[in-house]
């Protein structure tokens, strides 16, 4: 399963992308309000007495030139935005002028005053009204518009900075636009940034989880990413490997079942045949069979009632084996004492065919940690299977050494005509039959369970066994059983 890291997590990467987004609006909100603060009311604008003075001259030279021009139009043109407010006061017109509303009463009323009743001095006045106390109350920078000499109208420009109001007022629509324009950005660069691989991998996750509804085990879900969604998908396909896996034990035990009926059925129907034909024909009283006859027909349904029992003893031995309801009885046990057994019960067969049966072990060889009477049978098995392909007079070996991995190596070698390699991988299946792959020898065949049952022991004991032919001709099985701690 990959690593998951905190700071690929899902809700961290959202936690941190938003406050990232409020933070950036944050400062770009703040840095634009500076900066539209200061192009209107700041150090970018020119003082009160140098925006009179600018203003006066401007529209003095318009005056000049035209005389009739609309003067306040011209106002909020030129000077709408980036600078103070101020009023403008001319010679004849009614009406207070001004770059932008609402034009500040007090301040109209001084510039009336300043134009209809004021001394007439040059530009740069400073002045104020006065109160019901006679103090002055606010004050104001004014420059007189002089048209070829005549004094034509007055700007008045406050010497004080304007109301928070006007500053909110003037900066807020600005500032609502781009908190929207941040905001809108923000959420997109989060969605493709954060959620749209996200959402790209939950929806590959639910398409693998439809495809594993419908049946197909062997699909698997993106795990990159290391969030959340790495893990529900490193889960998904642990489930599918699994279900996959389980498809594929099912699919095996039934084809094993199949093919393991199909083999009993074959086994177990011909000595069932046998017995059969023979008990029939006793049962015949047409026939006027001798004693004799009678007496050998008997002893045939009798050996293949034997046969029958045998097959049945090492089905349900082998059952039990591979299902593990045998216990096994671990203890160490003596390499020389299993060779002994074997030479012993294979004793008469040996000296009836004339065969040589050759048991060593070296000197360095451990204890087998293992059930003693299960380890005796696979190697009585083993033992028996290449003497029956041993030709007369032909040699057995058996032979014990140490192992890497703490095993011991029992190797039991015969002179036989040997396994031709297609036939090697399956000596070890049920109801092979090793005569038919080793030609050339005229024993009967066991019921083709006893290699099978050599596999079974050897596996229960977490060893291992494999059959191969020897450079000299012959087959070689090769146990390798678990060495025990104890000392021989």
């Amino acid at each position: 399963m990959p690593d998951r890291r905190w700071y690929r997590s899902l809700y961290w990467r959202i936690a941190l992308g938003y406050i990232a987004l409020l933070a950036v609006l944050l400062v770009v909100q703040t840095g634009l309000a500076v900066w539209l603060m200061d192009r209107l009311w700041g150090r970018a604008s020119r003082t009160p007495a140098e925006l009179a003075e600018t203003v006066a001259q401007d529209l003095a030279g318009q005056l000049s030139r035209d005389p009739a021009f609309d003067a306040s139009r011209h106002l909020r043109d030129r000077y709408g935005t980036g600078y103070q407010p101020f009023v403008v006061v001319l010679e004849g017109d009614p009406r207070t002028l001004s770059n932008r509303d609402p034009v500040p009463p007090t301040l109209g009323r001084d510039a009336r005053r300043r134009l209809y009743g004021g001394s007439g001095g040059g530009g740069g006045m400073r002045g104020g009204s006065e109160g019901p106390d006679g103090r002055r109350r606010s004050f104001a920078e004014f420059a007189e518009v002089i048209v070829n000499g005549v004094r034509t109208g007055v700007v008045a420009v406050p010497g004080t900075r304007p109301p928070l109001t006007v500053a909110l007022r003037e900066a807020a629509p600005t500032l609502a636009w781009v908190g929207v324009g941040l905001l809108g950005g923000g959420a997109a660069i989060m969605a493709l940034l954060i959620f749209r691989p996200t959402h790209r991998r939950l929806r590959d996750l639910e398409q693998a989880a439809r495809a594993l509804g419908e049946g197909r085990t062997d699909v698997r879900a993106n795990e990159s990413g290391g969030d959340e969604v790495t893990a529900l998908a490193a889960a998904f396909n642990r489930m599918a490997a699994d279900l996959e896996s389980r498809a594929a034990a099912l699919a095996e035990s039934d084809r094993a079942r199949r093919q393991l009926l199909a083999d009993v059925s074959h086994e177990l129907m011909t000595p069932l045949a046998a017995i059969r034909g023979y008990v029939e024909t006793l049962g015949m009283t047409e026939l006027n069979l001798d004693a004799p006859t009678r007496a050998k027909y008997l002893d045939i349904a009798h050996q293949e009632t034997h046969k029958l029992e045998a097959i049945i003893g090492d089905l349900l031995d082998l059952a039990r084996l591979e299902g593990g309801g045998d216990t096994l009885e671990h203890e160490s046990v003596l390499v020389d004492d299993l060779f002994r057994r074997v030479a012993d019960r294979h004793r008469p067969a040996l000296r009836d065919r004339r065969i040589t049966l050759t048991t060593t072990a070296s000197p360095a060889t451990p204890l087998i940690w293992g059930d003693t009477d299960r380890l005796e049978q696979a190697l009585q098995n083993v033992a028996a299977n290449a003497i029956r392909h041993t030709p007369d007079g032909g040699a057995v070996t058996l032979h014990a050494e140490p192992a890497p991995e703490h095993r011991v190596r029992i190797s039991v070698v015969d002179t036989g005509p040997g396994i031709p390699p297609e036939h090697l991988p399956h000596v070890f299946d049920r109801f092979y039959k090793a005569d038919a792959s080793r030609a050339g020898t005229l024993v009967p065949s066991g019921s083709g369970l006893g290699l099978s049952i050599v596999r079974a022991i050897v596996v229960r004991h977490g060893g291992d066994v494999r059959a191969t032919n020897g450079p000299a001709g012959g087959a070689v099985f090769e146990l390798l059983l678990p060495a025990s701690h104890a000392k021989a």
